[in-house]
């Protein structure tokens, strides 16, 4: 069986909400893409993706199997749509971290201090979360892919490359200073760095728990990062 954690785009896994494609659903019921995507979700948390028949998901969405043709073309779109939505998932969700973790209560002269190396090691603390805990989400940042899975496409090959621009966005946003050794090229370099360590632990994880690899991943980029950023 593929052992796929369901989304944290999901209501009963994230009551907060605050990911991508999830603000619709808060807002009304979700579209029939948005249903079928989340009922190939929860069918390849239950079985691996070449046992999936499309008419199980049309079916468990409430939608016709014509309405699940007419949307995704075929199963193989089906499954690069499913890949995209949860990358898309992870990106904002690493991004929220970086930029709550970046913000500080302390101030300075010109205003409320951020810490960029806090928010850099708050993304790579999620995404190894994220890597750990879910093999879809894995097999997209390490490019060892599974039969198992669906289809990567083309945004899997693109993962690393938004994580970083994503999270150097988002310490932009939450106010990192945007000159000197934290200009927006700094700080791209960094998440560019905190991104590759952490991709070595999701290669690695240490001995123990999944919670041991998180602390020990959010504790070298720190140490690293502030290095190179001060």
């Amino acid at each position: 069986m593929t052992s796929v954690t369901p989304s944290a785009e999901d209501p009963a896994e994230d009551p907060a909400g605050g990911l991508a494609g999830r603000a619709a659903d808060l807002t009304g019921p979700p579209t029939a893409r948005q249903a079928l995507l989340r009922a190939a979700r929860v069918a390849l948390h239950n079985r691996p993706w070449p046992r999936i028949r499309m008419v199980e998901v049309a079916a468990a969405a409430g939608f016709s199997r014509q309405t699940l043709y007419s949307e995704f073309g075929s199963k193989d779109g089906l499954g690069t749509a499913l890949v995209a939505r949860e990358l898309e998932v992870l990106l904002d969700r690493s991004a929220r971290a970086a930029r709550l973790a970046a913000r500080s209560t302390s101030r300075t002269a010109s205003g409320p201090a951020t810490d960029p190396v806090a928010g850099c090691a708050a993304a790579a603390v999620s995404v190894v979360r994220a890597a750990c805990r879910d093999p879809l989400v894995r097999a997209a940042l390490t490019g060892c892919w599974d039969s198992r899975l669906p289809p990567p496409g083309p945004e899997a090959d693109r993962a690393a490359a938004g994580l970083r621009d994503r999270t150097a966005a988002a310490l932009v946003s939450a106010g990192a200073t945007a000159d000197g050794a934290t200009g927006p090229a700094a700080l791209r370099h960094a998440c560019e760095v905190g991104l590759r360590l952490a991709l070595s632990y999701v290669v690695a994880p240490c001995d123990g728990p999944p919670e041991a690899t998180e602390e020990a991943a959010g504790a070298h980029v720190t140490q690293v990062l502030r290095a190179l950023l001060h």
